[in-house]
């Protein structure tokens, strides 16, 4: 563990390496993705119900691909290099939708290519930096959570800047500029990583070095490794245009990994690394509730927010994509706060458990499109006021601070050591599940009330209102279920 010197406002300098390298990658993550959905349907035309699916096609994607960087981590190349690695195809990808713009073409093959290098870098990146956090830290060490929160907040720092700089670029001067910052933003990530090497402190090094070096046909392993990029590339492309597969593949997969892990619980564990794997399991199936409702930010809010919505702001009118950005700053502004409340409630023994967090979280997700669903009182003369939009981010960005960082720290406590980046993994499996469902939700409302001129704004909110009240509802279940399970295990210990 990292000593005195090594340590830099209490948290080992290794922490400050990796929130500045992961606010960097979504910095370009979140400011590629505030154009996407408009580039799909200004620059290619696509109908508000193709983007949707195609949007959570993509997101979904994401959030598969560390299934694979985190075995090949795990087994193979260790986390800091899949980490810089993955940094690098990432800035690739966006440096080829810049081209795809800066040629001036509909060549649709160049964007969806650069879109798959983003999702085959993510893969070998999101999962092992999340998993490099845990490697600073004892198991019970209590820092860990507040240096989630931490890290977290670097999360959401970059993902308030990136929507603000790419989204003015981009709807302003033109797409390729904004996907051009994206790609500057990359790279300062992977360069502040490489830097930084020495404060990891070892962790995250290859498992077994001699491996790497190992020839097959001629051809070093680690090298091999990389290569596989090309292959899985074409694979993203695939499924990228073909959300039906890629939804076939998330239910088959997430099944299988299911029971491969509750297999791995009852025959290969005992005792309390068994209760630890099915706890996370549990938290792991109820997440997906909360993605599908928060990632309508990126995909039918957005598309809500340029029709419907007053964006005067000062005599100016703000860009839509823009207003991405409102989630990540809020969670900033509560970040500290929420890393102060958990160190407080673990001193006094008070500590919620990850289940009422991640109830409440889907409480909140839920409760801001009820919220949301007030401005039917609005004229139907006049546009949604921007309060409204504040309300509900600022309900899903406490929403979430109850339910990621809480659950990234549980999945690195939670996990036995030798398969801590596989269930990191598989948390984000269960993320990309709940994209997928974003993107299915955002075009079926698109296909009840959208259209090319905004649709219908009475419609669209009596679609947010019924999804609000059906995961506050789940939200409330689980919560219910948990404290009666507590009540249970503290009448049988008593």
């Amino acid at each position: 563990m990292p000593t005195e010197a090594e340590t830099l406002w209490g948290h080992p300098k290794g922490l400050y390496v990796l929130f500045f390298t992961e606010l960097w990658e979504r910095f370009s993550f979140y400011g590629m993705r505030a154009l996407l959905i408009f580039y799909l349907t200004r620059h290619f035309l696509y109908s508000g119900e193709q983007s949707g699916l195609l949007y959570g096609s993509y997101l979904a994607l994401v959030f598969l691909s560390p299934m694979i960087g985190g075995y090949l981590a795990d087994r193979w190349l260790g986390q800091r290099k899949a980490v810089l690695f993955g940094g690098l195809v990432i800035a690739t990808g966006h440096i080829t939708l810049g081209l795809e713009d800066a040629l001036d073409t509909s060549a649709q093959a160049i964007f969806w290519i650069g879109l798959s290098l983003i999702v085959v870098g993510t893969g070998f990146l999101k999962a092992n930096i999340s998993a490099l956090v845990g490697k600073l830290y004892a198991a019970h060490d209590p820092r860990r959570d507040s240096a989630y929160t931490l890290f977290y907040m670097g999360i959401n720092l970059g993902g308030a800047i990136g929507p603000v700089i790419c989204g003015v670029l981009g709807e302003t001067l033109g797409w390729g500029y904004g996907f051009g910052a994206a790609a500057i933003g990359m790279i300062a990530g992977v360069i502040v990583f490489a830097r930084g090497k020495r404060h990891l402190l070892g962790g995250g090094e290859a498992p077994d070095p001699a491996a790497l070096v190992q020839p097959i046909f001629g051809v070093k392993r680690e090298w091999l490794i990389y290569g596989l990029t090309l292959p899985l590339t074409l694979l993203g492309w695939l499924l990228l245009i073909s959300p039906r597969l890629t939804g076939t593949l998330l239910a088959v997969g997430g099944l299988l990994v299911g029971l491969l892990l509750i297999w791995i619980a009852l025959a290969r564990l005992e005792g309390e690394e068994r209760r630890k794997l099915l706890y996370a399991l549990a938290l792991i199936v109820i997440q997906p509730v909360f993605w599908g409702l928060y990632e309508q930010s990126g995909s039918s809010l957005s598309l809500f927010i340029d029709h419907h919505v007053n964006r005067m702001v000062l005599g100016h009118e703000v860009p839509a994509s823009v207003f991405q950005a409102l989630p990540p700053f809020f969670v900033c502004l509560i970040a500290l706060p929420f890393a102060a409340l958990w160190l407080r409630l673990a001193k006094a023994g008070r500590m919620p458990t990850p289940i009422s967090s991640f109830a409440f979280g889907i409480i909140m997700v839920g409760g801001g499109f009820v919220l949301m669903t007030l401005a039917q009182w609005v004229p139907a003369d006049q546009k949604v006021p921007l309060v409204f939009i504040f309300l509900l981010f600022l309900c899903h960005a406490i929403g979430e601070m109850c339910l990621s960082p809480v659950g990234l720290s549980a999945m690195s406590r939670f996990a036995p050591r030798h398969i801590l980046s596989f269930l990191m993994g598989t948390w984000f499996l269960a993320t990309a599940a709940g994209n997928f469902s974003a993107g299915v939700i955002a075009s079926v409302i698109e296909a009840m009330g959208g259209g090319a001129d905004g649709g219908d704004r009475a419609i669209i909110l009596d679609a947010y209102l019924r999804i609000g009240l059906v995961a506050a509802a789940i939200g409330a279940i689980v919560l219910a279920i948990n404290i009666g399970a507590q009540r249970i295990l503290k009448a049988r210990t008593t």
